[in-house]
């Protein structure tokens, strides 16, 4: 899709009705689905993550979706896809400045040349304990990346075709905290495979564009 294309959807995408869990639960299996459903949050302390979706143009103006692919390390979320963002730290007066932050320190893209088009809905992942909000955005440039080397080994650059492409969702065989084998709903972008939190929040980023198109 052209990028001026994907700007006129923009307005149109603002103000509708979020899709919430019934996306979320499309890319999430149903142990996963149980294990939440018996935690009581009123109890729990839970440490929150802002993260960013973030579209932009490449250099034939083209709209790409940026993930990106972390390091090998010894950690839950090891050498896994997810989207630019991290943890709100004591400084940040509010999720979307982390995750404008986060952005910014992982691939180099500032604040000033995001525009937030909305915060979507919220995701809790139970290994690493974090409440992460989501929020989507775009550029009106190609962003000039410029990567964290020590959190981030590449950048995946994602067709907004292939994004939204039915094509692209399989089951993958993955070891999680809750199963040491176990069936999961995935997307393929490029090769990799996009699991987890990250394609349930993906998800309903899909049904947001796919409701208006």
């Amino acid at each position: 899709m052209k990028f001026d294309v994907f700007k006129e959807l923009v307005p149109k995408i603002q103000n509708i009705p979020l899709p919430g869990k019934e996306a979320h639960y499309k890319m999430t299996p149903e142990e996963r689905i149980q294990q939440v459903a018996k935690i009581d949050f009123s109890k729990k302390k839970v440490r929150q993550a802002g993260v960013l979706s973030l579209f932009y143009p490449d250099a034939e103006e083209e709209t790409k979706l940026l993930l990106t692919l972390r390091h090998a390390y010894e950690g839950v979320h090891s050498n896994q896809i997810s989207f630019p963002g991290g943890k709100k730290e004591k400084e940040d007066e509010n999720l979307k400045i982390t995750a404008l932050r986060e952005t910014e320190e992982e691939v180099g893209v500032r604040p000033t040349e995001i525009s937030v088009i909305r915060p979507l809905s919220e995701v809790y992942i139970p290994p690493s304990n974090f409440l992460v909000q989501p929020f989507l955005g775009y550029t009106l440039t190609s962003p000039m990346f410029k990567i964290q080397e020590k959190e981030v080994a590449a950048l995946v650059e994602v067709d907004f075709e292939d994004f939204l492409d039915d094509a692209r969702l399989f089951a993958a065989k993955m070891k999680t905290s809750y199963a040491e084998s176990i069936e999961v709903p995935a997307f393929n972008f490029n090769d990799f495979t996009v699991w987890g939190a990250t394609a349930m929040m993906l998800s309903e980023v899909k049904e947001l564009f796919k409701g208006i198109l």
